[in-house]
């Protein structure tokens, strides 16, 4: 999680920087929205945050490197399909228990695959492939990791079938510290 305050990258569960102290928002684990540091109640979808709500990456963060550098990296993008609908049908606790399980299933199948979640959004994850470790073969692994995704999340007990849809991109990016921003 980023900070607002110094923009340095800090470990999901945080809830003050590790740079500069200042609180760290708060993501409700229902819808994702990140919600200020003193929030009772979560701003996207109204419903109370409790206490480590804050879903737990698949591996650990991202250490601060001293320098940029040129990465193959493969991003990977998943969400469930009609969560709209899923949305109107089911009770906002029910769905909160579905996305948690959801979100869940994906971590650790993005996890076996050495990959790293970098932010939910929703029912949205946003998974990278070669950052912070890098592989030879980190688009296969997204492209394995995205199969296995999808067979996992069919299992996901849930009161209604769930299916996922996968987007993967890869190619060259710039990673770790810009040029005098103090930003990874």
């Amino acid at each position: 999680m980023r900070c607002p305050s110094c923009m340095a990258e800090n470990a999901t569960a945080r809830r003050f920087c590790a740079q500069c102290g200042a609180a760290l928002p708060t993501a409700c684990q229902a819808c994702g929205f990140e919600n200020e540091p003193t929030a009772r109640f979560c701003g996207g979808c109204g419903k109370a945050i409790e206490e480590g709500s804050v879903p737990t990456p698949a591996v650990a963060p991202p250490t601060r490197t001293d320098s940029a550098e040129r990465r193959q990296l493969t991003v990977m993008f998943c969400d469930l399909v009609g969560s709209t609908a899923l949305a109107s049908r089911l009770d906002p606790e029910d769905l909160r228990e579905v996305i948690g399980a959801y979100h869940k299933c994906v971590a650790e199948t993005i996890g076996r695959f050495d990959g790293f979640v970098a932010k939910y959004m929703g029912d949205g994850v946003l998974a990278y492939f070669g950052y912070p470790r890098a592989h030879e073969d980190d688009a296969e692994r997204a492209i394995h990791a995205s199969l296995a995704v999808v067979e996992e999340v069919r299992r996901v007990a849930s009161s209604e079938a769930l299916q996922v849809r996968i987007g993967l991109a890869t190619g060259l990016s710039v990673v770790g510290d810009l040029i005098g921003s103090g930003v990874p």
